[in-house]
């Protein structure tokens, strides 16, 4: 066993910050001149396991792959280890002889809780810990209102931020990772990361691979192909107009930093300003959800508006399992959920299609929604996924209210009007025309049979009426209005 002195190792702590370039623990880490530990600790099934569900945990395999050959390739190695950080991080500081030990935070609140004990507890036998800030543009802790209090509504947040901010540089990848001593390390393939036969996850590969390179081809081709008609094109998922870039932020294969000065430099070369404008809003998002989870109570778990303590929702499963197989009889809502069981990821517009119809034509709750998006994509963030399910649900930050809500045949007949989107997704109902396919409910038996649709054969009918599934949900919105005020003027807490 290696000794611990001033000139002993350091180790960098990967965590979702799967990538070499923009990784301020890792250039540290290099530039403090000593031989480097990398390591990956999987806390599977743990409070403190930051990869939610099958889908994630799939792209966690891969993406671990990537980023230990990148390691080798500089003449380093990337050690696995399975357990509690806790008490693995001072356990593989004494066998390597560590004298430093270098991560990037957290963006999960009980996580950094838990972070800074250990730092303490690394730094009573001997070992320096740093602590950096990766993963958004803006410093969160610090950027307060003019009453000094957090923001709870993303445009003035943004406004505000984009007053000052001007994110330094991306940090370059190291050209050389000095491996210190040598330490076991556990098979990926004893995790059991991929999903088991039948394996659902084999579509996923014809649309993702993951990994630091692929994510960053994936912006360059997003920057030179889609981003001049972003603003028009971002809401249609039956065009390739978003940049698709979720995952690789997700799991810190890419930073929103490097983010934000290619897009910028791309705006100075095309003159595209509105549209880079409009696109890094969309990063900045993705701050405000970090924002929330930062300054208030646990988005996942408690409701944001705490009225919605008191909203009747309803007992649905029926309905909910429709929802999550693609059989609402609805086709935008399907198209969707089929797209995302297929390929773990779905289009921003449709999320929230099928979240404001299970929410608000079913009555289901918005978790049980953000379960199954955090087990089936391959991008489920903890934090934008649960502030995103509150948007719709009109119990978050920011939310639409309650009683706006999405009809699925309006929004499918303008963002996938010629029908290709769902005659992909949903090929039994690929026969209709354009005017038929979103409501094939309306339409006569003949016309159906001709397209060689049946409802309640080929096609389900829709779980609900939709005229129906809206005033019930306004009437619950009523209800929960009432409620929350007799229990405000009862002085009962939420």
């Amino acid at each position: 066993m290696a000794s611990s002195s001033a000139t002993g190792a350091a180790l960098v702590w990967f965590r979702r910050d799967l990538r070499l370039q923009d990784n301020p623990a890792l250039h540290a880490a290099v530039q403090s001149g000593r031989p480097l530990v990398c390591v990956y600790i999987h806390e599977a099934g743990s409070a403190f396991e930051l990869a939610p569900g099958a889908a994630s945990r799939w792209w966690l395999h891969h993406s671990l792959i990537g980023l230990s050959g990148a390691i080798s390739a500089l003449g380093g190695k990337l050690v696995l280890r399975s357990g509690d950080a806790a008490t693995l991080l001072p356990a593989i500081s004494r066998e390597a002889g560590c004298s430093e030990a270098f991560w990037n935070r957290s963006d999960v609140p009980h996580i950094s809780a838990r972070d800074c004990p250990l730092a303490r507890q690394l730094e009573s036998v001997g070992v320096k810990a740093r602590g950096f800030r990766a993963s958004t543009l803006i410093d969160l802790p610090t950027h307060l209102n003019g009453s000094g209090a957090p923001y709870r509504v993303f445009t003035p947040f943004w406004k505000s931020a984009l007053k000052t901010l001007e994110p330094r540089a991306p940090l370059p990848a190291p050209t050389r990772l000095p491996a210190g001593p040598e330490i076991a390390s556990e098979a990926l393939d004893s995790w059991n990361l991929l999903p088991r036969a039948p394996d659902w996850s084999t579509g996923f590969d014809a649309d993702w691979t993951p990994g630091e390179d692929a994510a960053h081809a994936r912006l360059d081709s997003f920057l030179a192909n889609a981003l001049g008609q972003y603003p028009e094109d971002r809401d249609r998922p039956d065009i390739e107009g978003t940049s698709r870039l979720s995952p690789h932020l997700a799991w810190g294969e890419i930073s929103p930093r490097t983010i934000w000065h290619r897009a910028r430099a791309q705006a100075e070369q095309t003159g595209l300003y509105k549209q880079t404008e409009k696109f890094l809003s969309e990063v900045g998002w993705r701050d405000f959800a970090i924002y929330l989870a930062s300054h208030f109570d646990d988005l996942r778990r408690m409701n944001f508006n705490r009225q919605f303590d008191h909203f009747p929702w309803r007992d649905n499963p029926a309905g909910l399992d429709a929802w999550k197989r693609g059989q609402t009889g609805v086709p935008i809502v399907d198209a969707a959920m089929r797209q995302l069981w297929a390929t773990g990821w779905m289009h921003n517009r449709t999320r929230m299609i099928v979240a404001s119809f299970l929410i608000k034509h079913l009555g289901v709750h918005w978790r049980e929604g953000m379960d199954w998006f955090e087990d089936t994509l391959v991008d489920a963030d903890l934090n934008v996924n649960a502030a995103s399910w509150q948007w719709v649900a009109g119990s978050g930050a920011d939310a639409a209210p309650y009683f706006r809500i999405f009809n699925p045949v309006t929004q499918g007949e303008r963002f996938d009007p010629d029908g290709s989107y769902v005659r992909r997704w949903v090929p039994e109902l690929a026969g209709l025309g354009r005017k038929q396919i979103h409501a094939p409910w309306s339409e006569p038996a003949g016309v159906l049979a001709m397209a060689g649709v049946t409802l309640g054969k080929t096609y389900p009918h829709p779980v609900i009426d939709l005229k129906t599934g809206r005033d019930q949900a306004l009437e619950a919105y009523q209800s929960m209005k009432s409620d929350a005020q007799a229990a405000a003027v009862l002085g009962i807490d939420s």
